[in-house]
């Protein structure tokens, strides 16, 4: 089994309250990531669980043992670093080796379990080479391969492909998903990059300033994130954000003047009155069209980043100072000072009161399958 329970834990520093108060529950076979902006506590959550910080108050528990006291290596756990940590000296099977024959483990076991790795990871034709002969993402697999041969209950990873080049990071992305899936693994992973917390994880949790924001499924935090910090930071490229202003709260919803004038009815449950409030209208640049829209927005590119499959237009737009994102067609004609029509549909958009806090959305995302977006899976 691989439960993980974290119950109002808290870390600090001298008089710096670095973790303030976290709470999570992660069922065994949960792949679930930690992201958030640099400083916001995710890799000092992590080495908490590990056992490479203490815990000031509050509660770990690994398959519900308090492990608060307990050193990393009888918690359970494996942990795979940023860097490789790889002995230079040592072939490929001693590195993944090492922890066993710390654990003085019989030759015939050592060699069984390290076989089961190396296939796994496809390391098998280069046991015999060392470190400095291996590729990056080579390196990476036989870090991970020496975590795989505890057999822990729970797998830790510290952003562990950030040396990584482009190419190898989506590569390590599809790998690091096939072995939680071969391994029936429970697995807490940490990286500031949201398309990796996008695209590998059962469950994500939102980190700020030592606090968790939101957690839920990848599209659960995409479609109806609950506040203005996971608005932004789920998304790429970012959510665009516009001052409004409200104007009345209805059966239908709340409807709010735009920068140009024009009124908008967003389909969203009120809360009280919001005449003449400074509210904020968040749309994904994804959701922009040049026609079709429930209401025109005047726009002026200054860039245009051609992508071929896309067109990534940033522009100025009538009555607002915010730079407007946009993700149109490849070959859009969208053209660097040229002024171009932008439209916005009432149902692709969000809002957000003056505390920064989501309306509920009462859109039916019939596209979308319902057990994608209730997915907690595991978490």
């Amino acid at each position: 089994m691989g439960r993980l329970n974290l119950i109002d834990v808290t870390k600090s520093f001298g008089a710096v309250e670095v973790i303030k108060g976290v709470s999570l529950d992660v069922e065994h076979g949960a792949f679930v990531v930690f992201v958030g902006p640099s400083g916001c506590g995710k890799s000092t959550l992590l080495r908490m669980i590990a056992g490479l910080e203490e815990i000031t108050s509050g509660e770990a528990r690994i398959d519900d043992r308090v492990v608060n006291d307990l050193p990393p290596v009888k918690r359970g756990i494996a942990m795979v670093f940023q860097s490789y940590a790889l002995y230079p000296h040592m072939s490929v099977f001693e590195n993944i080796a090492f922890p066993l024959r710390v654990e003085r483990r019989p030759e015939n076991e050592i060699k069984e379990r390290v076989g089961r790795a190396s296939a796994i990871l496809q390391l098998d034709e280069r046991l015999k080479y060392r470190p400095g002969q291996l590729s990056g993402g080579q390196r990476q697999r036989v870090a991970i391969g020496r975590a795989i041969v505890r057999e822990p209950s729970v797998f830790l990873f510290d952003e562990p492909l950030s040396n990584l080049d482009a190419a190898l990071r989506a590569e390590m992305r599809v790998e690091l998903a096939k072995l939680h899936n071969s391994l029936d693994a429970t697995m807490v992973y940490v990286t500031h990059d949201q398309v990796e917390a996008m695209t590998m994880a059962d469950r994500i949790v939102v980190l700020d300033a030592g606090l968790i924001s939101q957690a839920g499924t990848p599209l659960e935090l995409y479609h109806k994130p609950q506040n203005l910090f996971v608005a932004g930071f789920i998304g790429n490229p970012r959510m665009n954000f516009i001052h409004v202003t409200g104007k009345a709260s209805s059966v239908d919803g709340v409807t709010v003047t735009l920068p140009n004038g024009a009124d908008l009815t967003l389909p969203v449950e009120p809360r009280g009155d919001v005449t003449g409030q400074t509210l904020t209208l968040g749309i994904r640049p994804e959701d922009i069209r040049t026609s079709g829209g429930d209401v025109s927005l005047a726009a002026t590119p200054t860039v245009i980043e051609r992508l071929g499959i896309h067109t990534v237009a940033y522009a100025n737009i009538e009555g607002s100072d915010n730079i407007f994102c946009s993700l149109l067609a490849g070959v859009t004609s969208a053209e660097v000072g040229k002024p171009i029509d932008l439209t916005i549909a009432a149902a692709d958009c969000h809002l957000f009161d003056s505390n920064g806090q989501a309306f509920e959305r009462r859109v039916a995302m019939s596209a979308i399958d319902p057990t994608l977006l209730a997915h907690s899976g595991k978490a």
